[in-house]
């Protein structure tokens, strides 16, 4: 089969939303009057980001994930994406399967494939995706990193640490109970783009991001846009653990020092981190009853610069989490 049958085959759809879809040079999309677009790019890479026995269903649908998560930690309106795509050979059984891990979650989100590339190399997937915010009275309603103000409230989205926790399994530094490595391998493989509660927190979150690398390292990023420092509350983090309520961890298996590692410098989350002002809570928690997503509170933005972190008992814990960085 040849790069052109390939795309035609598996790629290709008539354009929906956009103005010209696959096919030509260009794709061409057109904003709605008021909206500004939100554009970002992910790569992944196997061997670094996956796998290489990864299911290519679940491959497909975490290549989009990324990038969707992207878009809500702007709190942006998925549109399109183009899909530069890498393969050493052509594998129709991996690429149906790819395929319809992709379109599927891009069709549950209504955002269309536009175009993009095909190469023969190592397994290679880069996404770029498109998204519009509102404008409103000429101000762009679009979370960004730089808005957190003192005495803000710190949140975040879902469960994290869950896909560390598989990832430490996988490469055999941790066992598991088999139905705990499927619970946490999902987490891992099959993310949940939180795009419904980033446009539910337009106007209500003052600032947000895409937590990737881990909460501590991302964190940080936020932080030092906005020009704050923040504490973080160990006892409500470790909360977010969803493997927490399993016998496992329960019976005291996995550790409780493994629990806040995974939770705080895991990867691999794809939640939101966000703060809001104490008058918001209310706001917040509306926002998560619409997007049907929980929220959690987590700590505070503080006028001292730096991330610190402390008990239930408010005593200061020492020590230190990494994140994840791609060079190092």
């Amino acid at each position: 089969m040849g790069e052109f049958d390939l795309i035609a085959r598996y790629f290709t759809r008539p354009a929906a939303r956009a103005v010209l879809g696959v096919g030509d040079d260009c794709a061409l999309l057109q904003p709605a009057s008021g909206m500004q677009l939100a554009i970002s790019s992910d790569m992944l890479v196997e061997g670094r980001h996956f796998f290489a026995d990864v299911d290519p269903f679940t491959l497909g649908h975490k290549a989009l994930a990324v990038n969707l998560s992207d878009l809500a930690a702007c709190g942006a309106t998925p549109l399109a994406f183009t899909l530069a795509l890498a393969l050493p050979r052509v594998d129709e059984a991996w690429l149906e399967a790819f395929s319809r891990g992709l379109l599927a979650l891009a069709d549950a989100h209504g955002c269309e494939l536009v175009g993009g590339d095909t190469t023969r190399g190592p397994l290679n997937i880069c996404i770029t995706v498109f998204g519009e915010v509102p404008v409103v009275d000429g101000k762009s309603q679009a979370l960004l990193r730089s808005g957190a103000r003192a005495g803000d409230d710190v949140y975040v989205s879902g469960t994290l640490g869950d896909a560390r926790l598989a990832l430490d399994a996988l490469r055999d530094s941790i066992a598991l109970p088999a139905d705990l490595l499927a619970q946490a391998r999902q987490r891992l493989e099959q993310p949940t783009p939180r795009v419904a509660l980033g446009m539910a927190l337009r106007g209500v979150a003052s600032a947000a991001l895409d937590l990737s690398d881990g909460l501590l390292g991302d964190l940080r990023h936020l932080l030092k846009a906005s020009g704050v420092g923040a504490t973080l509350d160990t006892s409500a983090a470790i909360q977010l653990l969803a493997a927490t309520a399993h016998p496992a961890c329960l019976n005291g298996l996995i550790s409780l020092k493994k629990q806040l590692e995974c939770v705080l410098s895991g990867g691999d989350d794809y939640e939101l981190a966000f703060t809001a002002p104490v008058s918001a809570r209310q706001a917040v928690q509306a926002a998560a009853r619409q997007s049907d997503t929980p929220v959690t509170r987590i700590g505070c933005i503080d006028t001292e610069l730096g991330l610190r972190l402390q008990d239930a008992d408010g005593q200061r814990l020492s020590g230190a989490f990494s994140s994840f960085d791609h060079f190092a």
